[in-house]
């Protein structure tokens, strides 16, 4: 569960959101050579600012909020925040992948989406449905994804390990209606101001050319 109050929020603000640069995946795939479509589903502590985070990236068409990683009889928020169901609250990215590639959005996921380096938390959130996780849908996003990670470890970008799984993705099951767009409708909310708010800034200063007001 959501922890309420503004003090409990500000001791313990997000502080991946804020990372310092990080390279570009080494030997990235180029982007497509004909808009299309793809998707790809990453999970970071509180879905609420990684939605909010990927809806404002160029190239990215839509962002739902729900959740991966266990089975469709318990892919309910209240069942999810106990933290024994398996899954995560997760975020499903609908993109052009002529316009932003998936290394592009790992980027973003790593430098401003999250910590990757919380193990199962995020900021003031704890619990197994917090952790950090790519589920990937083929075997070239799986290889993305661990290649990057080894990188960024191998460079120390960041000061501790890279906790983030890599799995397969099973399902996607998208959240209540009350969940998505929700930083969008909460703007003044503290836990949102105080967490999910920096991490658009961070988005916009770290990587303006891909920012999209």
């Amino acid at each position: 569960m959501r922890i309420a109050t503004t003090l409990a929020v500000i001791t313990f603000a997000v502080a991946g959101a804020v990372s310092a640069a990080i390279p570009d995946l080494a030997d990235a795939p180029p982007k497509a050579a004909k808009p299309g479509e793809a998707t790809a589903v990453f999970a970071g502590g509180c879905f609420w600012g990684v939605d909010a985070v990927f809806k404002h990236v160029k190239g990215v068409k839509n962002v739902v909020s729900g959740y991966s990683g266990g089975s469709a009889g318990t892919a309910k928020y209240m069942l999810v925040g106990t933290g024994t169901t398996g899954h995560a609250e997760s975020v499903k990215v609908t993109y052009d992948p002529a316009q932003v590639g998936y290394a592009d959005l790992l980027k973003v996921f790593f430098a401003v989406a999250h910590d990757p380096t919380q193990k199962d938390r995020q900021g003031p959130d704890h619990g197994t449905q917090y952790r950090s996780a790519i589920f990937y849908a083929d075997a070239q996003q799986k290889d993305l994804a661990q290649r990057y990670i080894a990188q960024l470890d191998a460079a120390k970008a960041f000061d501790k390990p890279i906790v983030t799984q890599v799995a397969a993705l099973d399902k996607f099951y998208p959240a209540e209606d009350y969940h998505q767009n929700y930083l969008a409708l909460h703007p003044g909310e503290p836990y949102i101001v105080y967490n999910d708010l920096p991490k658009l800034k961070a988005l916009q200063q770290q990587f303006p050319a891909w920012y999209r007001p």
